[in-house]
């Protein structure tokens, strides 16, 4: 068989849900899996996105649920409608997030706590809802899209920082108590990536730029490689954590940030 038709096939038959899929990362996360033959049931608080895939693929491939993470009876109840429409979960791919920036001294309570909520908690609803599934049939893979600044401190984001610090160390403690059923939990953490979410910190022209060059004043170096990431390259890693190519890896977090924590 042609690698093209191995790729196409490498995840046919298994079903994943995928949290923040109506944009940015979570929707190139979609399509991934959905390329690899996989069906995919596509969640997120705002529905236009997630209906706007299962339109485009059909329901025989893509089904759109619409849950806030931060609502756990609102995601187990998600995860069962999406096994009772697609089948049992093998996958899930916690990408839902917000960003909420600030200096510590005037973040407001609501905005730490929905940070928390949705970053962290989230995670932890979706993942216990698949978990309880996958443990039983000793099977699965779960992976969280965290980020780079869960590891590097930065200026005006330790809300979102810290909240996906909690995440990662979350998968990780996961991954190590599902072991030895089988079920997989990995991290892949981006650097500044080409999303809504990065466009909604640019204040001109020129702050793309600035991102990949770094800034000195803000204690945060560039991007090595001379680019930001595109939705895609993230999705690209998560794909790999989820196949077979990676069937021996667990409690790992994968850095795709084009070498700007440089990592030791």
């Amino acid at each position: 068989m042609e690698h093209s038709a191995v790729q196409q096939s490498e995840l046919a038959g298994r079903v994943a849900l995928v949290t923040g899929a109506g944009q940015g990362i979570g929707e190139a996360v979609v399509r991934a899996l959905v390329a690899r033959g996989a069906r995919v049931a596509a969640l997120d608080a705002t529905p236009a996105g997630v209906k706007a895939l299962e339109a485009e693929y059909g329901t025989g491939t893509v089904t759109h649920h619409v849950a806030d993470v931060s609502d756990g009876a609102a995601v187990e109840a998600a995860v069962g409608a999406a096994e009772a429409t697609l089948g049992p979960l093998d996958i899930l791919v916690n990408v839902a997030g917000v960003l909420r920036t600030s200096p510590v001294v005037t973040t407001s309570d609501e905005d730490w706590e929905r940070t928390f909520a949705v970053n962290s908690t989230g995670v932890f609803h979706a993942s216990r809802a698949a978990a309880r599934r996958m443990a039983g049939r000793r099977s699965g893979c779960i992976v969280t899209v965290g980020s780079n600044a869960a590891g590097v401190p930065r200026t005006h984001m330790a809300a979102y920082a810290a909240s996906k610090a909690a995440a990662t160390m979350f998968t990780k403690c996961l991954g190590l108590e599902l072991a030895r059923s089988g079920v997989r939990c990995n991290v892949v953490s981006p650097g500044s990536t080409d999303t809504a979410m990065q466009r909604a910190l640019w204040t001109d022209d020129r702050a793309p730029g600035r991102v990949v060059d770094g800034d000195p004043a803000a204690y945060r170096v560039g991007i090595p490689l001379g680019r930001l990431a595109e939705p895609a390259d993230v999705a690209e890693a998560v794909v790999f954590l989820v196949s077979d190519r990676a069937r021996h890896i667990t409690m790992h977090d994968l850095y795709v940030d084009g070498g700007a924590t440089l990592r030791a």
